[in-house]
């Protein structure tokens, strides 16, 4: 960790405690994550979590991501969602060596394996119907952002099925649906996600990463978290979730033509190959998940939505 970074938490923290250990956090791929074990406080040794963005086009955004965030966790301090403390934010590296969040140690780890991945779908369901629920006073969160069009979509290079992109790419030509304004996570998906325990004892234990969060469509949060695990799990995984969310209260739009919209919104945006997850997934344990096993996912999740 560099000094200037190391010296600006040290500012954060209580006056006898020390940075005793710093570990890196496999997972994330848009920014650097280190836990830092800290000893010699007034309450004992404790955990602390820091983010700090390096990549160019990061760094180059970090103020607005690391400004809503911070904005985030404070609001979620007062609600249910198990979400991270805030400590303290350096949004435009004034004091640090790169844009940098710090906050508390969530307990859990992320679970990928196909090994209960049902009932972890369920879990994750009713949590996200708890977050669209959540109330939203004075000013709201940013509307969100659409991360793909029809112009920027990429099939894969060489693929045997052509028109069914094409087919996938005219539905999301139209207009966006009408739909109603819901507090979004907007990067909902299992590797975001922290659990304790497994099969029937498992728990949500954190959600993390919020620094996209947004206000949109339930259906956007629905159709990531449904993409993502038709590319870890296959496409009848992603095919249910948004069965599993309606059945935990949740409401999608009303009619088949938007929910697909916001579908193939989603999906569309992981075109070619969806490497850009596969990279922390693997370092997760996921070793299986190569670029030509998530591509031929993705078609097969773009072919059953299209029917």
């Amino acid at each position: 960790m560099p000094g200037a970074t190391r010296a600006w938490v040290g500012n954060a923290l209580a006056e006898s405690e020390r940075i005793a250990e710093v570990v890196p956090l496999r997972g994330g791929w848009t920014s650097e994550m280190r836990r830092l074990e800290l000893r010699h406080g007034p309450a004992g040794p404790r955990s602390l979590v820091l983010r700090s963005f390096t990549k160019p086009f990061y760094v180059r955004h970090a103020e607005g991501l690391l400004t809503r965030e911070a904005d985030i966790l404070r609001l979620l301090g007062d609600t249910d969602v198990p979400a991270a403390t805030l400590v303290a934010v350096d949004a435009t590296a004034r004091h640090c060596a790169h844009p940098s969040l710090l906050m508390t140690l969530l307990p859990g780890a992320v679970q990928l394996a196909d090994e209960g991945a049902q009932a972890r779908a369920e879990l994750m369901a009713r949590q996200l119907v708890r977050i669209h629920r959540l109330p939203v006073t004075g000013r709201r969160p940013r509307d969100y952002q659409a991360w793909t069009s029809p112009e920027r979509v990429s099939p894969p290079t060489g693929t045997a099925r052509p028109d069914l992109w094409a087919r996938a790419v005219d539905v999301i030509r139209r207009e966006p649906p009408a739909y109603e304004g819901r507090f979004l996570h907007r990067d909902f998906h299992p590797g975001n996600i922290l659990f304790t325990g497994s099969g029937p004892e498992a728990s949500i234990s954190g959600v993390v990463d919020w620094v996209e969060t947004s206000w949109g469509p339930a259906d956007l949060d629905v159709a990531h978290c449904s993409t993502a695990l038709a590319l870890l799990h296959g496409a009848p995984a992603g095919l249910r979730f948004a069965d599993r969310y309606l059945a935990a209260g949740g409401v999608l739009a009303p009619d088949g033509a938007s929910r697909l919209y916001w579908r193939l919104l989603d999906a569309l945006a992981f075109a070619p190959d969806a490497e850009k997850v596969a990279v922390p997934w693997r370092e997760l344990g996921r070793a299986d998940l190569t670029s030509e096993v998530l591509a031929g996912r993705l078609e097969d999740y773009l072919a059953a939505l299209l029917g």
